[in-house]
């Protein structure tokens, strides 16, 4: 396999092994061929096969096939080395499919005998999955990515194994080095980590819209050859079957070399599944707190209250259709996360109510735990679609001693006070009244007795006549 690398092949997998990449070919296939018999890691056989799936990308699953000829056509010479045998076969395909060097009839017959019964026997294969698919992943709020490590790779099934494992190799510049070890900081708690950090995503191998995290089945991670423990616990078992653990990033910046010398290398060993195929990447991000998200919020400014006063008409406006119309909207000022006064009032615009929750909350409950959920109508509120509500701004800055509020049909909104309120301002009303005019008491009476006196003087004026 090595020896039908070219020059170029050749010195990126002597660089790529950290040897000396100057000379000519002979000389680069000899150190590749050393390479070889001392020993090489995997990550060095990964990349070889790499490189040879770059240059014969329809061949690469018959290299059993090709070893095996390799070593039958050439143990007939005894008297050459391996190294010589090698550089035949490098000859052979520099020169291309089209124009084979000749052999000797003992070697032909042994070629076609090696290779008739073995190509007769091949069985169609899978169609491999790109090494680099054009993922796109879905952006966190919390992170701010400052460089790709490693592009999304796919973690395609290389045989019919239960179990696949690949291997991932980047390296840091001393730019990055520098980066993430200025950035340690002390947590509550006396927690220290790295607000730069390397994160490590799957997702799955879909191009048609930015995924979110999803791990495959079993999945298990080696950074630099020690097991990195995945965050949580899987759930259990239902009616016997497995469950997927949620996907969710990865900070390795604790398993990793923090050196722009050494390499480091991600192992990643999964359970493939029928009709899907992961993906895999690295970042290098930097962490964000609720309070800078707060602040970008703000900085995209407040949504003019026009808009929320025609979504409101829009709500109050009499349906023909129906036999119940609504008049007024009652409304709440205080937050249904923390059920404490709005100071922030934002909701998403893909919310169709106009219920508000307070933003600050809503970003520090997911920095705990990012689920990005209304808390009023339990859909999808993600930070890009959050937006402040001036007209909610304006109420709160114009009444603080309210937490309810009723909007009427023209948009306009009146203050709702608590029945107990409203029985004690009324009850100052009538004691005020009471005490300014007292002398208004006996006029109330009279006209209450007079009638009755004249019911009965009319009464006995009839029977009088009558006698």
């Amino acid at each position: 396999m090595v020896s039908s690398f070219r020059v170029s092949e050749l010195q990126v997998l002597l660089g790529f092994a950290g040897r000396n990449k100057s000379g000519r070919k002979h000389e680069l296939l000899l150190r590749a061929l050393h390479l070889l018999k001392s020993g090489c890691s995997p990550a060095v056989q990964i990349k070889i096969k790499e490189l040879y799936r770059r240059r014969y990308p329809r061949t690469i699953e018959s290299l059993p096939d090709l070893s095996a000829l390799k070593s039958s056509v050439f143990s007939l010479d005894s008297n050459s080395s391996v190294v010589d045998s090698d550089l035949a076969v490098a000859a052979a395909h520099s020169h291309g499919p089209s124009s084979v060097p000749p052999l000797s009839p003992t070697h032909s017959a042994v070629l076609l005998h090696e290779t008739k019964p073995r190509i007769d026997m091949q069985q169609p294969v899978p169609p491999i999955p790109p090494v680099h698919p054009d993922v796109e992943m879905k952006s966190l709020p919390f992170y701010d990515v400052l460089d790709v490590l490693i592009k999304p790779s796919s973690l395609g099934a290389s045989n019919i194994q239960r179990f696949q494992e690949k291997y991932f190799i980047f390296a840091l510049t001393p730019q990055q080095v520098r980066e993430v070890c200025i950035s340690r900081d002390f947590f509550p708690g006396g927690r220290r980590d790295y607000m730069v950090q390397i994160q490590l995503r799957f997702c799955l191998a879909e191009t048609s819209c930015p995924q979110e995290d999803n791990f495959p089945n079993s999945l298990c991670i080696k950074v630099n050859g020690k097991v990195f423990q995945l965050p949580g616990y899987p759930p259990p078992p239902k009616n016997g079957v497995e469950q997927k653990r949620p996907g969710r990033p990865l900070n390795i910046t604790s398993s990793v070399r923090l050196s722009s010398a050494v390499p480091n290398q991600i192992s990643v060993t999964w359970a493939p599944e029928i009709g899907k195929t992961y993906s895999m990447s690295v970042y290098l991000v930097r962490q964000l707190t609720s309070s800078l998200l707060l602040q970008r919020l703000k900085m995209k400014g407040i949504r003019n209250p026009d808009h929320s006063r025609a979504l409101i008409k829009e709500k109050l406006t009499a349906d023909p259709d129906s036999e119940i119309a609504t008049t007024s909207l009652r409304v709440s000022l205080m937050c249904p996360l923390g059920k404490m006064r709005l100071t922030v009032p934002c909701r998403a615009v893909t919310c169709s109510h106009l219920q508000c929750f307070d933003a600050a909350l809503y970003l520090q409950m997911n920095e705990k735990k990012p689920t990005w959920i209304c808390p009023v109508c339990d859909k999808k509120a993600a930070y890009e679609s959050l937006i402040i509500d001036g007209l909610f701004m304006e109420i709160l800055n114009d009444c603080s001693d309210v937490d309810e509020i009723k909007f009427q049909e023209d948009g306009s909104w009146c203050p709702m006070r608590p029945k107990k309120e409203a029985l004690k301002l009324s009850a100052q009303c009538s004691t005020k009244i009471e005490s300014s005019s007292p002398i208004n008491l006996p006029c109330a009476v009279m006209p209450t007795s007079e009638p009755s006196s004249l019911k009965k003087a009319d009464i006995i004026d009839l029977t009088l006549e009558t006698s």
